[in-house]
């Protein structure tokens, strides 16, 4: 039987892992896979990026005109997927709280996109800086969860975390010699493990 559902966002389109991450292998096969006939299909090119940079942009000015907040909105592409950046006050609303509801934007966004393509969208959506702030609270509770295994030498659970949250704290770990990540547990109480590298 064929799955014809919209892929969700903690699913294949996600930035986390789902096994041990300390090899280095990449997250996401980025840009070539084999398709069931054998061929390869290609990344999506920058232009199609930046077009649904450009869809997600027109679908999140819409909610912000209908919940009357302002701010303005920017589209790019960054490391290979698209970007919407929202910036103003009054958006902590948006954002909720530990990101729950800017994660739900997020979510309703790369449907959009889907909505309009076709193509499932690896769109990454912020709002007043709020990744770029939780990124780097996330890079210090993951060294500190890399100090106490080194330290102790057992592993440390860190509480659960949205896939966004969890893609930061594995690329913080996996650049530390000595240690190994890998998620555990059902949405949405998915967590890391952090613990000594075999």
């Amino acid at each position: 039987m064929t799955d014809t559902s919209i892929p969700r966002a903690d699913e294949s389109l996600d930035e986390e892992a789902t096994a041990p991450v300390a090899s280095g292998d990449d997250i996401e096969v980025e840009a070539e896979e084999a398709d069931g006939a054998g061929r390869e299909k290609k990344a999506p090119a920058e232009s199609d990026l930046f077009r649904q940079s450009e869809i997600a942009a027109d679908y999140v000015e819409g909610l912000l005109d209908i919940l009357d907040y302002d701010g303005d909105i920017d589209e790019l592409v960054s490391g290979g997927r698209p970007v919407v950046e929202v910036v103003g006050a009054r958006l902590q609303s948006l954002v909720g709280q530990r990101g729950a509801t800017l994660e739900a934007l997020q979510e309703l966004t790369r449907l959009a996109v889907f909505r309009q393509t076709g193509t499932p969208s690896r769109l990454l959506l912020d709002v007043g800086g709020y990744r770029a702030t939780r990124r780097k609270e996330l890079a210090a509770v993951a060294r500190n969860a890399v100090e106490k295994v080194k330290e102790y030498g057992e592993s440390v659970r860190l509480e659960p975390m949205s896939a966004f949250e969890r893609k930061c704290v594995h690329d913080v770990v996996n650049a530390i010699a000595g240690v190994e990540s890998e998620s555990e547990g059902v949405e949405p109480n998915r967590r890391i493990v952090v613990r000594p590298a075999d």
